[in-house]
């Protein structure tokens, strides 16, 4: 059976080996959340050209959203007895992002960089519901699934800047 790292005492009544699994799930995107979190302020800081003002305050609205789903997560591990692992070290070594490309200033570049890591970030919290509900935890894929849908719309919201093909 998995065992807690770092747990404290809880009530929860979910099985112990269920929890570890959620944990570390939950842990894995903890992490991709913060990246994406700076991903997304780094691209609202320096984006440049026409439609300036519309893709920087959307940038910061994104990065505002994935905020508030990295305490979700953390919040759901530490709700499952375990501890959140969201620092800066952390982060570099478990997120599963692919860096951000700095040197970008053009409007449509950051368009492409951002929606591409939302993406990429909204595909794995998309699996993770399935493995959450499998291992008995509908709770947490319960969250994933609210947390895929705002990175489905923001995704939405990024690309409607995108030129058309």
């Amino acid at each position: 059976m998995a065992t807690l790292s770092h747990a404290t005492h809880t009530h929860n009544t979910l099985p112990e080996e269920v929890r570890a699994q959620s944990i570390k799930v939950l842990n894995h995107h903890l992490a991709a959340a913060i990246d994406l979190h700076s991903q997304t302020k780094l691209a609202h800081w320096n984006v440049r050209g026409p439609g300036f003002m519309a893709i920087h305050e959307l940038f910061d609205r994104v990065a505002e959203n994935v905020e508030k789903y990295s305490d979700m997560l953390a919040e759901r591990a530490g709700a499952l007895g375990g501890t959140a692992q969201g620092t800066l070290p952390g982060v570099v070594e478990r997120s599963f992002l692919i860096p951000y490309p700095l040197g970008l200033a053009d409007v449509a570049e950051h368009v492409f960089a951002v929606g591409a890591t939302l993406a990429a970030f909204g595909q794995s919290a998309r699996e993770a519901i399935d493995r959450l509900d499998e291992a008995g935890d509908k709770a947490s894929a319960d969250l994933m699934t609210e947390i895929v849908r705002g990175i489905d719309a923001d995704v939405w919201f990024v690309e409607s800047h995108a030129e058309p093909r």
